[in-house]
């Protein structure tokens, strides 16, 4: 008997769960073995990744020929599925591009959106990722499996089921959905109760009232959607001890009998078991996924195999850093507890975003940084530009409150150049951090190598604890002593290339002042300041300290 993870992420599986609700099949085998791994959307604009056992979103692909000629691309090589959007005949054609590649046609349902399909498919596959070899069973039905579980209580019910968080997001359904009613049909598209109808049922006192009951509770169909064929439900509410869980819904045409009533109680409790699993679940395999992420990201003994876990030994891939800035004023601990929080949804979205890149992209939170590993062409030379794009898109979708910063590595392939890259994506994340303005941005280690250079030798400096001589520590000693600004006026006019009237309005002080300053400046730090030596030295050493305070009329001439 083949393995409940495997079963769960194979084709046949997905379209089991999905139903009609979402896709049809045009051609090729409804009920194939062939293992669905992530979500690829297809571009012809950009380079396709590889697609193997992907689902192929064709946006945009119309027509016989237009079809056949994509599943006769060799991107489209090992790919479980493609699918493009109703209406869609199967031709000959098309039958014969399906056949020669092995390739399943599905078509989207109209209506439904690719995102929907996508979020859904994502979703399934998750659920996959819980189940092993020798995943245990709950009175016959895997440990864990909502999907399954729910197609159980609708053959006891007869009615078409939904199982829905506490915050009415639909966790899964059953099949015969299309049995229900319209607004049944939006809570699947959305995997979410629309905002309207949870109006109506709050305002209703529905909630109360099953949040209240230990029996199911029948609710009379919405008024407004009776003539639209609104259906009747029977609900109610899971818990674990006094904990709510969520809610499980079925669209009936009569009260439930007192058999079926007893039949949805006992599988509630069913619900209740299974979603505390996928809740540890989830939670085991995050962190184990998190454990994988940062080994492949070191160059220790395991990080080859890491690697090969992960599912990208021998591909070229790019190491992204990110992190989120805290809103200043805050308190620590405040800060602290937001920013953890923060940063693991920074992880979880960025591991959605991604896998419309690429299905084998890995992110994690490691320590306090969000790591991201993100395949790239293998002959590519601008791998780091191109996932540097998709983190920019990123930060334009996400809207991160107090921020986020981005670095980005280098391109390498293996496990000891994903650490390079990773090594080179924390420097640029560095050097980010030291930025005014705590905005959200983006930089590659390519772009402020210089930067992250000179951050570091500003921390070797303090770690060893060398104290920087010469012409600007003369002058910094002077200005401390007598309240002048003599290293303001050097910095202003290397800043200003020699160019004294614009040097001195940054100062707010007349030209001819300004060249008295200068000399002096000259004079008191012995610094010769038509050699280009003298002057990048000092650059470098101003660089190397922070500026000093803003200069205001009324400051003492030197």
């Amino acid at each position: 008997m083949a393995t409940n993870a495997h079963l769960r992420a194979s084709l046949g599986r997905v379209l089991e769960d999905l139903g009609s609700t979402l896709l049809e099949v045009v051609c090729g085998d409804a009920r194939s073995e062939a293992q669905v791994g992530g979500v690829v959307i297809y571009d012809p604009l950009e380079e396709q990744v590889p697609c193997l056992d992907a689902l192929v979103l064709g946006v945009g692909v119309r027509g016989a020929e237009s079809i056949s000629a994509l599943l006769s691309d060799p991107v489209m090589s090992g790919a479980a599925a493609l699918v493009v959007r109703a209406p869609v005949v199967a031709d000959p054609v098309i039958e014969a591009a399906s056949s020669r590649s092995g390739v399943t046609v599905l078509a989207l349902t109209p209506g439904a959106t690719w995102a929907q399909l996508a979020a859904m498919v994502r979703s399934l596959i998750a659920e996959g990722d819980v189940g092993e070899v020798g995943t245990p069973t709950m009175f016959g039905t895997p440990a864990g499996d909502l999907f399954a579980l729910a197609n159980a209580i609708a053959a006891l019910l007869d009615a078409p089921i939904t199982i829905e968080d506490r915050g009415n997001r639909v966790l899964a359904f059953s099949g015969r959905q299309d049995e229900a009613d319209t607004s049944r049909v939006a809570t699947i598209l959305g995997r979410q109760v629309p905002e309207q109808y949870t109006r109506i049922l709050e305002e209703r006192g529905v909630y109360q009232a099953l949040y209240r009951s230990e029996e199911p509770v029948f609710v009379d169909p919405l008024p407004d959607l009776i003539a639209h064929g609104e259906m009747p439900r029977a609900a109610l509410v899971v818990r674990a001890g006094d904990e709510i869980l969520g809610t499980i819904w079925a669209a009936v045409r009569a009260p439930l009998s007192a058999e079926r009533a007893q039949a949805l109680r006992d599988a509630a409790k069913l619900v209740a078991l299974h979603m505390m699993r996928l809740r540890a679940g989830a939670d085991v395999g995050r962190r184990l996924h998190a454990d994988l992420v940062a080994t492949a990201l070191e160059s220790g003994p395991g990080a080859a195999q890491a690697v090969a876990r992960l599912g990208l030994a021998e591909r070229a891939a790019v190491v992204v850093a990110l992190d989120v800035i805290g809103a200043p004023g805050e308190p620590s601990a405040v800060r602290r507890a937001d920013l953890v929080a923060e940063r693991q949804r920074v992880a979880d979205a960025f591991a959605v975003h991604l896998t419309a890149v690429h299905p084998r992209s890995a992110a994690a939170v490691v320590g306090d940084v969000v790591y991201a590993i993100v395949p790239v062409p293998q002959q590519s030379a601008d791998g780091a530009q191109r996932v540097a794009a998709v983190a920019q898109e990123f930060l334009r979708r996400i809207g991160i409150r107090h921020g986020l910063i981005v670095g980005i590595g280098e391109a390498g392939t293996g496990h000891s150049e994903l650490s390079r890259s990773r090594a080179g994506a924390h420097r640029a994340l560095n050097v980010l951090r030291k930025r005014d303005g705590g905005e959200a941005c983006v930089a590659s280690i390519g772009d402020v190598q210089l930067q992250a250079l000179l951050a570091e030798l500003a921390e070797t400096i303090t770690e060893r604890g060398d104290v920087l001589g010469g012409p600007v520590a003369r002058l910094t000693d002077y200005d401390s002593r007598h309240r002048t600004r003599l290293v303001a006026t050097l910095r202003a006019w290397l800043e200003a290339f020699g160019d004294v009237n614009a040097a001195s309005a940054t100062q707010y002080v007349h030209p001819n002042t300004f060249r008295y300053r200068l000399r002096r400046v000259a004079e008191i730090g012995e610094i010769d300041l038509g050699d280009a030596d003298a002057r990048f030295a000092a650059m470098l050493h101003l660089r190397l300290q922070p500026s000093g305070s803003p200069a205001t009329p009324g400051d003492p001439d030197a």
